[in-house]
Parts: structure tokens; sequence; C-alpha cells
């Protein structure tokens, strides 16, 4: 059994995976993409708060959030 300390729950992870076409998944590929993707929520995630904080907004919204993936990619 994995015990998860991120935010993401695992369960979910797991799902993605299988929706790719996974047909079995195990707890390390499911602990793995966890940790993958908090990260990128992350660095996402600080981009857009500097794209808010620019705007002299203290709310980061949708826009800000897609902007970032674009800067960022």
């Amino acid at each position: 059994m994995v015990i998860n300390m991120g935010e993401i729950p695992i369960a979910p992870i797991g799902r993605i995976i299988k929706n790719a076409g996974g047909q079995r998944v195990s707890e390390d590929a499911e602990v793995a993409l966890d940790k993958v993707l908090e990260e990128w929520a992350e660095t996402v995630s600080r981009q857009a708060v500097k794209l808010a904080k620019h705007a002299g907004r203290k709310t980061v919204n949708a826009s800000d959030i897609e902007l970032a993936v674009k800067e960022i990619d």
C-alpha cells in the first residue's frame, strides 16, 4: 500500500495512466507520475502568480494559468 504525502490523491493518478492505455499500473508508476504532476503544477502556479501580480491583482485566474503554461512550454 502506498502512502501519498502529496496533494493529489493516488487513485486518480492510476486512472489517468489507465485512460492513456495502460492495462496495469504499478504503485511505483503512480507515485512517479504524482511527483511529476505536482512539480509541474507548482511551476505553473508560480508563473501564474507572477502574472497576476504583474497585472496588479491578488487573484490568480484561469487566463493566468493558461498563459503560464504557454510561457513555460
